[in-house]
């Protein structure tokens, strides 16, 4: 799971071997290094759907690995598509393994340009930094999200390692507590200095001066820049622009869903109220919508998109 190569440790949550896909199980992270093995597609969707792997570009490799396994192609892609239904990343994978004639290959393909996107991406993100920021960030968006070497966390990595990053907030992210198991962890692993809040107490920071700026993710990002990200992230955009706080989305361009017009029109999923540790009268979105004029820039591999962004997202999609 963890490997050195040049003095780089680097998490690997998905890899394909023996004619099945292996899965870090993340819900066990990070108390135990747990693998699933999936040899059908039917296992492939069980660990995307109970969030074994999450993280809108690693569910899409996920999915282009089940393609790889399914003897039905279309009934898979169905099966699929239906496990997260607001990330955009899962059914792009799925529609670019339809079409391939190898799809084993094909996975591995899309494999290799996350990692190369994530790459390329964290280094535009890590020019807005400057020396001693101090950034927040939500949910999980390190190398775990993605099987790559991360997008809004890829962004944290690079400023850190370009000497631009003093330390990092880390929100625990509820219900499910990504932030303080997952990216806390990640960033345990990298030796960058953070520190786990309650989601609620990132407005006392900001108000305080000690956040520079807002680093998050996506899992869907509307053709007029709506944003589209785990819970809790919408509030932290109106307390960024409360306080006069940049807030970046980092996300590759297969996140960008150009037929989705705005944010109104991105599904949302909802999850077992259990989650919440509560009863069934519980209320368990697991994602909310950030509108557009609250985002600052979105990072992506083909360049910092800005506002208007109806305009910069165009270009990129068309591109």
């Amino acid at each position: 799971m963890v490997a050195t190569a040049a003095g780089e440790t680097t998490v690997h949550p998905l890899r394909f071997e023996d004619g099945g896909l292996l899965v870090l199980d993340q819900r066990a992270l990070p108390s135990e290094e747990r693998w699933i093995r999936c040899q059908t597609v039917e296992q492939v969707a069980d660990a995307i759907r109970s969030m074994a792997v999450r993280g809108a570009p690693a569910i899409g490799l996920a999915a282009a690995y089940g393609m790889a396994l399914a003897e039905d192609r279309q009934k898979a892609a169905a099966l699929l598509r239906d496990t997260r239904p607001t990330a955009v990343n899962l059914a792009w994978a799925v529609e670019r393994c339809l079409a391939a004639e190898d799809v084993l290959g094909e996975a591995r393909r899309l494999h290799r340009e996350q990692e190369a996107a994530d790459r390329r991406l964290a280094e535009l993100g890590a020019e807005r930094f400057e020396q001693g920021d101090r950034a927040l960030t939500h949910c999980n968006t390190g190398p775990l999200a993605t099987g790559g070497y991360g997008t809004a966390g890829g962004v944290l990595r690079a400023a850190w390692e370009g000497g631009r990053l003093a330390e990092v907030w880390v929100d625990e992210t509820r219900p499910l507590l990504q932030g303080s198991r997952l990216t806390a962890w990640e960033l345990g692993l990298a030796g960058i200095p953070f520190h786990v809040i309650a989601d609620s107490a990132a407005g006392g920071l900001m108000a305080r001066g000690l956040v520079d700026r807002v680093v998050v993710g996506a899992d869907r990002i509307a053709a007029n820049g709506d944003v589209a990200n785990k819970v809790g992230t919408y509030p932290l955009a109106v307390l960024a622009a409360r306080h006069g706080v940049p807030f970046y989305v980092a996300a590759p361009v297969s996140t960008i869903d150009p037929r989705t017009p705005s944010g109104e029109r991105i599904p949302i999923e909802e999850r077992d109220p259990g989650e919440l540790g509560a009863s069934s009268v519980a209320f368990n979105p697991a994602f909310d919508v950030t509108p557009a004029e609250l985002v600052t820039a979105i990072v992506t591999e083909a360049g910092v998109l800005e506002p208007p962004f109806e305009r910069s997202i165009a270009r990129v999609a068309q591109g």
